[in-house]
């Protein structure tokens, strides 16, 4: 018999609702993917590299033209100015990328604390190092930091924190008072950070994405993660970075190097081609989402959902509390998806201890405007 080292972990929600809407053919709005493609050229720089021979390993690090390119947006985003070469990590997908900064630093016994409701990679690859996750609800319903639960929680078996800005699954945001209140409470303990960025992008209303890598003194300790597939809509391809400080990149390279290697180079290349011709498409994807989330709230406007338009990422958390308060998320998820034809993601499923009265869950609307209609129309029906 195998003893499993992951007992408690089996099928993802994402892969269970998206079979369960691929089986009813519902509309899929709980998976975080786009149902568009990215954009023509950077399609066609990957089959002109094909084509072009770059079929073989990139670096181990990543592709030298993309690294530099993920350098010149830090510096022009973020005002921070990194080495290509000794702090940006090409991996493939983001999740590899704090999968290897979690073992980079983790070792048995270590405490990581991640804030609930929190994205589900980070607790496997914690527990696969031997650490032990610490959860921390964030305050309802702005889904804030508690610091003072925070500053309780530390303990000298504490080694990281997980931040996740904006945050998968609220879509609420982080800001510089809230960094500056991290740095104090660790300035004077050896604790790392994993900032989980990859909805830098997708920030709305005027605001401001409070990167770490704005921060000087928690970028000396902070592993930051973004993506290459949430950016340009290509989730598929399965590439993401980290940028670190030199010490810790060094660390991660060590762990990446033995997971996967290197990343695919043919998209490596297309995107930093991509990158270094369009850097217009950064400052465009703010308002090409928050286009996608108005009309989805506006359309669900005359729906029995209740909700708070999100700040950021591609997601909408809506309260179902007036239409099915006898049913708990995932049944919820469920009913909506078998019964009406929209599929969604129940927000227990990133808790350790879901809050009991909690009656929310989560779409994706980083769909057409036709996809979104039809759902709007099937959700306002209810």
């Amino acid at each position: 018999m195998i003893s499993s080292k992951l007992p408690n972990v089996g099928t993802t929600i994402f892969t269970t609702m998206s079979q369960l809407a691929a089986e009813t053919g519902a509309l899929n709005l709980s998976q975080g993917f786009p149902d568009f493609d990215g954009p023509d050229a950077l399609r066609e720089a990957v089959a002109r590299h094909v084509m072009a021979g770059h079929n073989q390993y990139a670096p181990m690090t990543g592709l030298p033209a993309l690294r530099e390119q993920v350098a010149v947006k830090v510096a022009s985003l973020y005002g921070r100015q990194v080495s290509a070469d000794a702090e940006v990590t090409i991996t493939p997908g983001a999740t590899q990328g704090i999968f290897c900064a979690i073992h980079a630093i983790i070792r048995p016994g270590d405490e990581v604390i991640v804030f609930d409701p929190c994205y589900d990679s980070y607790e496997p690859a914690v527990e696969l190092a031997g650490g032990v996750c610490v959860h921390q609800a964030l305050s309802l319903p702005s889904f804030a930091i508690d610091w003072q639960k925070l500053a309780d929680a530390l303990t000298p078996r504490t080694r990281m924190i997980v931040l996740n800005t904006p945050h998968n699954p609220s879509g609420a945001l982080i800001d510089a008072a809230d960094l500056d209140r991290l740095a104090e409470l660790i300035r004077d303990r050896d604790i790392y950070l994993l900032s989980d960025e990859v909805y830098e992008h997708l920030v709305f209303d005027g605001r401001q994405h409070a990167s770490v890598l704005r921060h000087d003194e928690l970028y000396q300790r902070t592993f930051v993660v973004s993506s290459f597939g949430k950016t340009y809509h290509v989730t598929g391809w399965k590439t993401g970075y980290v940028v670190a400080p030199a010490a810790l990149s060094s660390e991660l390279r060590k762990v990446h190097q033995y997971v996967s290697f290197t990343g695919v180079t043919p998209l490596q290349w297309a995107l930093a081609d991509f990158m270094a011709a369009h850097p217009e498409h950064l400052s465009e994807l703010p308002a090409f989402y928050q286009a996608k989330r108005d009309l989805f709230c506006d359309l669900l406007a005359g729906s029995r959902f209740s909700f708070t338009r999100a700040a950021g990422t591609y997601f909408q958390l809506a309260d179902y509390s007036a239409i099915r308060p006898d049913l708990d998320d995932v049944a919820m998820a469920e009913w909506l998806t078998r019964e009406h034809g929209v599929a969604s993601i129940p927000i227990s499923v990133f808790y350790q201890t879901p809050p009991a009265e909690s009656r929310l869950v989560r779409f994706c609307f980083a769909k057409r405007e036709e996809t979104l209609r039809q759902a709007a129309e099937r959700l306002c029906a209810i």
